[in-house]
């Protein structure tokens, strides 16, 4: 029998514990929606990568372009732009209507800030800011991007989706990107209420009612940026089971990440739906810490590919194989780019004899590898605990380290050996849009320090990568993504587990949601069917 999320609380306070009851704060008119998600300790969407950041960044900050369905760059917050006869110098100015949430009005010295400070932590703003010679406001709504030559990919940055371009106010975007802005204070559709916030257990939005929409109709992440409920309560609920339970008996709307092992029980239910919320998938990566032992060793690294059965893994993140796949290219499976060269290396059901091989080759002798384990989500859970016992049974002297993703995303930034908290190993996801283009995403950087978590680095791989906005045809650009994928794979820039299609569950009754182009949750545009 499942137990409810009610009747879990009830038996809780007879016993005499105190317990917060957040579902109270639901409105009986339909006006608010509540949706679990994962617990948000870190607010800035420039500090992390984190998909539930990026989500809190879409709800409470707004862009200068956005990306539509087909992942063309449309206007956002700017309402007219101009490119010069040179090709060297755009123009932008911003749209009216655009405010703080502290009621303060939008200007282009805002806009200069959060392009440098995003500049400085983003891998397709470093490459935007490296290729001009000025990012200034020239009066309060219009400013200019000069470039030193012209480079056609300007927009396409600015419109990035990965780790979208936020505008953020100047004194916070002032702030260096290492250090956390913590006010929450953007001009997007929703606004972060903090009081009724509670770290941990809820966080909770309001409709922001002087936020003007674009007249476009909602399209991906551009258009009209419509809210048609008045708040939005996201739940952390850990376990799986209660979660259910509270969506079955609508206490809650939305489940962003349900665990695949309750996808029958969600179908079987008349009042729920599982909703794919990224066209493309996503896809399971393994990031290594390259400035560790033993990590450090190519032959190790390598180890780790011929462990990887990617069916097995399927088995634990997809048991229903319409849901998930096998990826083989470090361009992911949907990409013009994906292509086979050195995938050799791929064999179903993985092949232990080779990477006993490569470990004894690396000269491993039993440092210890901590593989970070976020507890507060499940299906990653599970698939640290097969990573841990696979390397196990390779005589790698592997280890759990539990923690919330929270946690993980702070102690993930940590350089120094594990002896002194460092980390060695940690699963994440990558939606396989991202994948296509090797400049909007930061995982395809080997740069050391300039590049994504865990740190790699090489020089030929990134004079190849330097190439890729300067060529002009598919074909060659085709040529060169091959290139750069027999160095990836033979470097082991990532370990791919499998490729999932991961839906969203949500009830019937909530409705119109925004398929994202990627795997973000879009909060404006739903809302309670009246039926």
């Amino acid at each position: 029998m499942i137990i409810t999320r009610r009747a879990l609380m009830q038996s809780t306070l007879a016993g005499g514990a105190v317990l917060a009851a957040p579902w109270s704060l639901r409105a009986q008119n339909k006006q608010t929606v509540r949706m679990i998600m994962q617990d948000l300790q870190i607010f800035d969407p420039v500090f992390t990568t984190a998909d539930v950041v990026q989500i809190h960044g879409l709800a409470i900050y707004d862009t200068l372009f956005s990306v539509d369905a087909d992942l063309r760059p449309q206007p956002q917050m700017v309402g007219n732009w101009d490119l010069s006869d040179d090709k060297k110098t755009y123009k932008f100015e911003l749209r009216d209507g655009l405010h703080w949430h502290d009621g303060t009005v939008v200007t282009a010295k805002d806009c200069v800030a959060s392009i440098r400070r995003w500049g400085e932590a983003v891998a397709p703003g470093k490459l935007l800011l490296e290729r001009a010679v000025a990012v200034e406001a020239t009066d309060d709504k219009a400013f200019t991007i000069t470039l030193k030559e012209p480079f056609a990919l300007v927009l396409d940055i600015l419109a990035s989706p990965g780790q979208p371009l936020f505008m953020m106010r100047e004194q916070d975007a002032k702030l260096a990107a290492t250090e956390q802005v913590k006010t929450n204070i953007g001009s997007g559709p929703f606004k972060y209420n903090a009081g009724l916030t509670r770290p941990g257990s809820r966080v909770v939005y309001d409709r922001n009612e002087k936020y003007v929409p674009r007249d476009e109709p909602a399209n991906g992440f551009a258009g009209g940026k419509v809210v048609k409920v008045n708040q939005i309560i996201w739940e952390n609920i850990t376990d799986a089971q209660t979660a259910l339970a509270a969506l079955q008996a609508g206490e809650v709307d939305f489940w962003w990440l349900p665990v695949a092992d309750l996808y029958p029980a969600i179908k079987s239910d008349p009042h729920l739906a599982l909703d794919t919320m990224g066209k493309n998938g996503v896809d399971w990566v393994v990031r290594l810490n390259y400035l560790q032992p033993p990590f450090d060793n190519i032959k190790m690294r390598q180890a780790l590919l011929h462990l990887i059965d990617q069916t097995a893994f399927l088995s634990v993140l997809a048991p229903d194989r319409a849901f998930g796949r096998t990826v083989t290219s470090m361009f992911g499976s949907g990409s013009p780019y994906t292509n086979d060269v050195s995938t050799d290396w791929f064999k179903e059901g993985g092949n232990l004899e080779r990477a006993k091989q490569l470990i004894a080759e690396s000269g491993y002798s039993g440092e210890k590898v901590v593989i970070l384990d976020p507890t507060d989500w499940p299906e990653c859970e599970l698939a640290s605990q097969l990573l841990a016992n696979v390397m196990q049974k390779a005589g790698i002297n592997a280890e759990l380290a539990p923690m919330t993703w929270s946690e993980l995303a702070v102690r993930r930034g940590k350089k120094e050996p594990v002896e002194d908290g460092g980390w060695s190993i940690f699963i994440t996801t990558t939606t396989d849009f991202s994948m296509r283009d090797p400049l909007t995403w930061s995982i395809f950087v080997m740069d050391g320090d300039n590049g994504w978590y865990g740190w790699p680095k090489n020089d030929e791989y990134e004079a190849l990568r330097a190439k890729w906005p300067d060529i002009e045809t598919l074909e060659e650009r085709k040529e060169l993504a091959r290139e750069m994928q027999r160095i990836w794979w033979d470097y082991v820039g990532v370990v791919y587990l499998c490729q999932t299609l991961a839906p969203a569950a949500r009830r019937t009754s909530l409705v119109d949601m925004i398929n994202s182009p990627s795997s973000e949750v879009i909060m404006w545009n739903m809302h309670e069917s009246q039926a």
